[in-house]
């Protein structure tokens, strides 16, 4: 049994569609592409899909992954063709890897997150990061299904800082990946939290921001999440989680040939 690793997005509009639409368009692709998928065993057999940390909706996403398992071999690149013809514009598949490593759940230990501020003044949104990065904690409230519960939306932020307000193309302070619902210009967020429990959202952390600075931006906040990954401590980026799959990969292609020599007749 052959396992794909698949990055995919949520862009545009599509970043209004739920995951489990995602999922319903995801394995109409699959048919479409007659992809030769392992299903579960039992009465209701189910395409074997493994999806982590979906992008909740109404969020643009440049960094959203799934793994599928498949009968027969093929070309990952290939399949992700397949695959990225077959689904809607906005749904994108941008990335596949064979799966050579185990614990791929577990290199998902942080996003990173752009936040686009219509309307807020820069001055007003640096002035408020400033206020969250020097708070040792921001207590924030979240209707949960137990009721409304208070939990700290600091300790998880790895990283916080107002980049910039700009609408050009060029503008080296916009990231290309983001999702930008407007045109107009407006202060830049970016953000990297750890997934940690319970878990610590964009959404929380302008809730932090609006506690500690009064800052409300008058309309809802874009946000793309542009990475996810594990989170390296010493340089405080967010590293990609198929590089190990690429790196095994590598590493095997380069032994087959030296094995085979050295089993070969003298």
């Amino acid at each position: 049994m052959q396992r794909i690793r698949l990055r995919y997005t949520k862009r545009g509009r599509l970043r209004f569609t739920s995951h489990r639409d995602f999922q319903r368009a995801f394995e109409r692709a699959l048919r479409r592409a007659e992809v030769p998928m392992a299903y579960s065993a039992g009465f209701t057999p189910h395409p074997k899909v493994s999806y982590a940390n979906a992008a909740a909706t109404g969020t643009g996403s440049e960094a959203e992954y799934l793994e599928i398992a498949l009968t027969e071999a093929r070309d990952p690149d290939k399949l992700r063709e397949l695959l990225d013809e077959s689904l809607p514009t906005g749904l994108d598949i941008v990335d596949a890897v064979e799966a050579r490593t185990s614990g791929f759940a577990d290199r998902l230990t942080a996003s990173v997150w752009e936040l686009r501020l219509e309307g807020v003044a820069p001055e007003d949104a640096r002035r408020a990061v400033d206020l969250f990065n020097a708070a040792e904690t921001v207590e924030v409230q979240r209707l949960a299904k137990n009721g409304m519960r208070t939990f700290d939306a600091r300790g998880a932020v790895a990283g916080l800082e107002a980049l910039a307000v700009g609408v050009e193309p060029g503008d080296e302070t916009h990231s290309p990946q983001a999702d930008r619902p407007t045109d107009q210009a407006c202060a830049i967020l970016r953000l990297v939290v750890r997934h940690v429990t319970p878990a610590v959202r964009p959404d929380d952390v302008l809730s932090g921001l609006r506690a500690v600075a009064d800052l409300a931006p008058p309309v809802p906040a874009g946000v793309t999440r542009l990475a996810q990954g594990l989170f390296d401590e010493e340089t405080g980026t967010v590293t990609d989680p198929l590089a190990p799959d690429r790196e095994a990969a590598v590493a095997l292609s380069m032994a087959t040939p030296t094995a085979a020599a050295s089993q070969a007749p003298a």
